[in-house]
């Protein structure tokens, strides 16, 4: 099956998540997707290694299914070559600074003199405009501003979340713009900016906290895993690990009674008359609840709570997960080998299926310049003049 964005052509100027994996997803759906990278191999390259020549486990996973170019884009020739490029793409993205953009001629007025229908796909850390536009920063600086940081676990200190939710969610939304972008494109013929930040993703992701705080002033403050508007809802120590349960709204909540065996106390208490009620009134509930998970295994406690259409799910570690048998079975990753390798990595498929274009991982990750004299060839360069660039260190 052809995928859904066969025929569009994306240059990768993009590092680490939020550009990257835009690139991802449209070349996980059948764009050609160029990664133009460093001679020397971009830093992205090799962050947490998991194989010969520091290979790095993220770069394994989001940059499947992508042709990687190497090139000096400050040079003269280098300059050349991104003109070239450029001319025959759909989209470019670029999660750098705007003065990073103007100096590499990568900003859009620059884009667009080279081809007028271009497609820039860019992301910032604080989006603008403000006060600190020009800064840079990663994940952790949307966590910390946008409130979900302190909301998280005791307060003292405050936690981070270990994954990169707001780049990977900066990453989604980009995707998004990028395919509404080339749709306004079809009917209308012009290109456009599609523009993320960190922070806005953040702030977006941590919304109704900031709602409930500037309509009436709620002042919350961390309580770990214990929820706040609802209850129970908490993680919950079982004879053998721990499992997440969580129940809002009233239906939920009846089931969960009926379960406890308990109706007539839980359902008919004026303190657990609604969800906020329920939330003020959590440590009670949730007291009740940690009562019956300490007399099941997790597995006991998960299949119980399954069966009484109650949401639950265990914690599990890392290796855990791999071998969970409903995350094998759902087949969320494909086993990819990579030269160097001691075994294959499990790369997450695109967490989205469509059933008339599914994507799909069709290749591994490039080696550093795996593609360049193919991509060169294919914007008119000869064997010769690829020489030529070489021989400069251009390429």
């Amino acid at each position: 099956v052809a995928g859904v964005l066969e025929g569009i052509r994306v240059l990768d100027f993009g590092r680490y998540i939020a550009g990257p994996y835009v690139a991802t997803l449209l070349a996980e759906f059948g764009a050609e997707v160029i990664r133009i990278e460093k001679r020397e191999g971009s830093e992205d390259r090799y962050v947490t290694p998991v194989g010969e020549g520091d290979t790095g486990a993220l770069f394994l996973q989001i940059n499947r299914n992508k042709k990687c170019l190497t090139l000096d884009p400050m040079t003269p020739e280098g300059q050349e070559v991104v003109k070239k490029l450029v001319a025959t793409a759909d989209v470019v993205v670029a999660n750098l600074p705007p003065q990073t953009l103007k100096a590499m001629k990568l900003d859009y007025e620059s884009l667009k003199a080279i081809k007028p229908d271009i497609i820039l796909t860019t992301a910032t850390a604080f989006g603008g405009p403000g006060p600190m536009s020009d800064r840079v920063g990663f994940d952790g600086i949307g966590q910390v501003m946008s409130g979900a940081v302190y909301m998280t676990g005791q307060g003292d200190p405050p936690y981070r979340a270990a994954v990169n939710w707001v780049d990977f969610g900066t990453a989604l939304h980009c995707a998004f713009g990028t395919l509404a972008a080339l749709m306004e494109r079809d009917k209308t013929g012009r290109g456009q900016i599609v523009e993320g930040a960190l922070l806005a993703t953040a702030v977006a992701f941590t919304n109704a906290t900031l709602i409930e705080q500037a309509v009436i002033s709620a002042n919350r403050v961390p309580t770990g895993n214990l929820g706040q508007t609802t209850a129970p809802s908490d993680i919950y120590r079982t004879k053998d690990g721990w499992v997440l349960c969580q129940v809002t709204g009233a239906p939920l909540f009846k089931r969960w009674a009926k379960l406890m065996g308990e109706e007539e106390f839980w359902l008919n208490d004026p303190r657990f008359a609604d969800d906020l009620k329920r939330g003020n009134h959590g440590p009670i509930i949730s007291e009740r609840m940690a009562r019956w998970c300490a007399e099941r295994t997790t597995q006991e406690a998960v299949d119980t709570l399954g069966k009484a259409q109650i949401p639950s799910g265990p914690v599990l570690s890392p290796q855990e997960a791999l071998d969970h048998p409903h995350i094998r079975a759902a087949g969320f990753m494909q086993d990819v080998e990579f030269p160097g390798l001691p075994k294959a990595a499990p790369l997450s498929r695109a967490p989205v299926r469509l059933s008339a274009t599914p994507g799909e991982i069709r290749r591994r990750a490039p080696t550093l310049g795996e593609h360049t004299d193919e991509v060169l060839s294919s914007i008119g360069y000869d064997g010769a003049a690829i020489a030529a660039l070489r021989e400069k260190g251009i390429v």
